[in-house]
């Protein structure tokens, strides 16, 4: 059974090897001789190429060549290597790598080395990832036709469908006026009447997280760090919520509170009430930081420079006041309007602020200088100011909502208007979409302002998308990268940063001046000489023993 089942195939074999040679035969350059002989009428149009088998060929060069044949098909690349990057995008994404010198020998050097190549590679992917953003969208209207004159519904016609879903409203007649509040990543809506009604949702999908009423007025609700807690200023004092509406702490201390702002770095919440009282509350640790008495009155105008964290405080008198927790009194004043103060707010980059006031007048300031840039005259003075992640400016006169993209260069009037069905108390750009929130008398209101989001999300910064764990996570990052209070100041740069401890006391020795082997040896042998060169005379020779000295003291004395 063996020999006839191994003649079989020995056969099959031989058989597979004859007719392997007939088709190569076949299809080589003799195949047109071939088909003449065979009598065939037509001939095959198509040249197939058979594989070659790996075994005929030994290691090696063959190997390499057998796989240069097979790939051969495939495109080459037109542009091989790495896409250049500008010299100006390098420079500006510099941090000292190349300015750490490395040893050729020592313990560090493998440690600098490897320091110096991430931080160059850093660097590169830095300067890469910013020739490949997205671009910013922006309004075009045809020749002849004037922006402003453009209602919503227009707009949400000619977006896309994703776009025009977030052109809503939302009809809440009964609890009126409202607040808002958008989330740091903008992807969560808290709502909070004042009459009591506080809401909490998803506004891209519609998901409600929670809904309750407080009971009592409700003058301001923010976000806190997350989506997961929120704060609300009641009547009664500051209460904080969880996501599903149920109460977790009360700071009673804090009454007729009326303008609450959150630094998230800092975890502090900043509040202000009617009786010119403002206080600085660390939500971590549950304690209060600082609170001291302003004296300018009632104090219902209040926004955060997002840049340094400074709050400023609008008054009765005209004035525009700057605060810390690290100081008693105010650290600027200014006088920006000869009547009282209706409004202010401060863009991302901290370096202009827009304030309004009852002498119907917007007036735009340089931070830098404190001077005041230009100044526009409105129909009434305005109830809420904001700013968007690219500078554009919405404010609300009433029940009409303007909206500026060229503020900052003497605009010529808004490109952009909306009414409402109610007199708007609060107006906030979304974060991270081009979208602007309302909240007025009979609800709110969604509008799509083309161009006011950026369009490049940092997601270890804030993350819309993120997940159960990496929100946990984040958490964490941002409890170890909290920033205490008393670095709060006027400054909006960082001066210095150093990666190594420092060690008090100790002198740090530069690497290329360490002793070898040889050096430390013969160190050691010269303080080896002195010791046996000098005279030892005892500090203490003429002291008794020690056991001497523990019997003396048990004598009586005489």
């Amino acid at each position: 059974m063996r020999s006839s089942r191994s003649k079989k195939q020995g056969v099959d074999r031989k058989h597979h090897k004859v007719k392997r040679q007939l088709q190569q035969r076949y299809y080589n350059s003799q195949a047109e001789e071939a088909t003449q002989k065979d009598g065939a009428k037509d001939a095959p149009s198509q040249v197939v190429e058979i594989t070659p088998n790996l075994e005929r060929f030994s290691q090696g060069a063959a190997k390499k060549r057998f796989a240069q044949w097979k790939h051969g098909f495939r495109d080459v690349d037109p542009y091989p290597d790495d896409a250049p990057v500008p010299k100006e995008k390098m420079v500006k994404y510099d941090h000292g790598a190349g300015s750490i010198q490395v040893p050729r020998k020592g313990l560090g050097a493998t440690v600098l080395k490897h320091i110096k190549e991430d931080s160059h590679f850093a660097q590169i992917q830095a300067a890469k990832a910013e020739q490949l953003n997205d671009d910013a969208g922006f309004l075009e209207v045809e020749e002849g036709e004037d922006a402003s004159r453009l209602s919503q519904h227009e707009i949400a016609k000619s977006v896309d469908v994703t776009s025009a879903t977030k052109y809503f409203e939302l009809n809440l007649p009964q609890f009126g006026p409202y607040n808002i509040n958008y989330s740091r990543n903008g992807r969560h809506m808290l709502l909070g009447g004042a009459k009591g009604h506080m809401a909490a949702f998803d506004w891209q999908t519609k998901r409600l997280l929670c809904e309750f009423n407080a009971m009592e007025t409700v003058h301001d609700v923010r976000w806190l760090h997350q989506e997961t807690l929120l704060a609300a200023a009641q009547k009664s004092g500051v209460y904080i919520y969880d996501n599903q509406g149920i109460e977790l702490h009360a700071l009673t201390d804090l009454d007729s509170v009326l303008n609450m702002e959150f630094l998230p770095y800092h975890f502090l919440l900043c509040t202000a009430n009617a009786k010119g009282y403002m206080a600085y509350t660390d939500v971590s640790m549950g304690t209060k930081v600082s609170g001291y008495n302003t004296g300018m009155g009632r104090l219902n105008v209040m926004c955060q420079n997002p840049a340094n964290a400074i709050i400023h405080l609008g008054h009765f008198s005209g004035t525009v006041t700057m605060w810390s927790p690290n100081v008693k009194g105010s650290l600027v004043k200014m006088l920006c309007h000869k009547s009282g103060v209706t409004s202010v707010a401060v863009d991302n980059t901290g370096n202009y602020m827009a304030t309004s006031a009852i002498d119907r007048k917007l007036r735009l300031w340089d931070l830098r200088t404190y001077k005041m840039l230009h100044s526009y005259k409105l129909s009434i003075g305005a109830k809420s100011i904001a700013f968007s992640q690219r500078g554009c400016l919405a404010l609300s006169t009433g029940s009409l909502v303007q909206m500026y993209n060229d503020i900052l260069q003497n605009s010529e009037g808004p490109f952009l208007n909306h009414l409402c069905s109610g007199a708007v108390q609060r107006v906030q750009f979304c974060p991270f979409e081009d979208v602007l929130g309302v909240g007025h008398l009979k609800g709110f209101s969604s509008l799509i302002v083309p161009g006011s989001g950026e369009a490049n999300i940092d997601a270890l910064e804030v993350n819309p998308y993120a997940t159960k764990k990496q929100r946990a996570n984040a958490e964490v990052r941002m409890l170890l990268d909290k920033i205490p209070p008393e670095m709060i100041n006027l400054s909006t740069k960082v001066t210095e940063i150093s990666s190594q401890p420092s060690h008090s006391g100790q002198k740090q020795v530069p690497t290329h001046k360490k002793l070898g082997k040889k050096e430390k040896e013969q160190e050691m042998r010269e303080k080896v000489r002195d010791t046996q060169n000098r005279k030892f005379t005892p500090k203490n020779g003429n002291r008794k023993s020690g056991s001497d000295a523990i019997f003396d003291r048990f004598k009586k004395k005489e």
